[in-house]
């Protein structure tokens, strides 16, 4: 596996913990609280990532939507951790990958004892769209904690925005405004995040 690029992940003590790339492989066996991460190719979802944990590179970045291809898993020790899953939409990756994207996230997902919830990342400029939506409802059909999370909305203006606030009022979710690029909204999803698996 390529090293990855190294950012303040040293500092604050963010790792990589490691991948699982088929439903027949072993995620990390970290005993910790573990959030999921899941969105659109091209929704923003690494960027998110290395904001709330502070440490550019943590997680890939690519002008070129799917590079993520597998879940990995990120640490924060004796804490959390962080599971970035593949990005769904119009990645463009062989079809033998991406066939094996969906019985590994539902193994996942189903299966992770260790997992309190999922994030599910929309784009502020898009709304929640068919695949969000059946994420969502795999996710309540297996019993997982759900925090919907628009990013982006800094590319909004002030009357789009009160649209989607108004689209999403009254979902049986949380929901969180972002922008990773401007930090709005960090600290309400860290608060939530941290309710959510319970971090002390």
């Amino acid at each position: 596996m390529p090293e990855r690029k190294k950012g303040r992940a040293a500092e604050v003590g963010w790792r990589f913990a490691g991948a699982v790339s088929s439903p027949e492989g072993r995620p990390p066996d970290l005993q910790l609280p573990e959030v999921a991460f899941a969105g659109r190719s091209n929704v923003g979802k690494s960027t998110l990532i290395n904001r709330l944990t502070k440490s550019p590179g943590l997680a890939r970045t690519s002008s070129t939507p799917g590079r993520t291809q597998q879940i990995n898993f990120f640490v924060l020790p004796d804490k959390l951790v962080f599971a970035d899953l593949p990005g769904y939409g119009f990645a463009k990756v062989p079809e033998r990958i991406r066939a094996v994207w969906k019985p590994l996230l539902e193994k996942y997902l189903e299966s992770r004892d260790t997992l309190r919830g999922i994030v599910v990342i929309i784009d502020a400029r898009r709304g929640l769209g068919d695949e969000d939506q059946m994420l969502l409802d795999f996710a309540e059909r297996c019993g997982r904690a759900t925090i919907l999370v628009a990013n982006k909305v800094d590319k909004l203006r002030q009357a789009e925005r009160a649209r989607l606030q108004r689209e999403m009022t009254g979902r049986a979710m949380e929901f969180v405004a972002f922008s990773a690029t401007t930090g709005e909204g960090e600290r309400e999803l860290w608060k939530r995040l941290t309710a959510l698996a319970v971090v002390r």
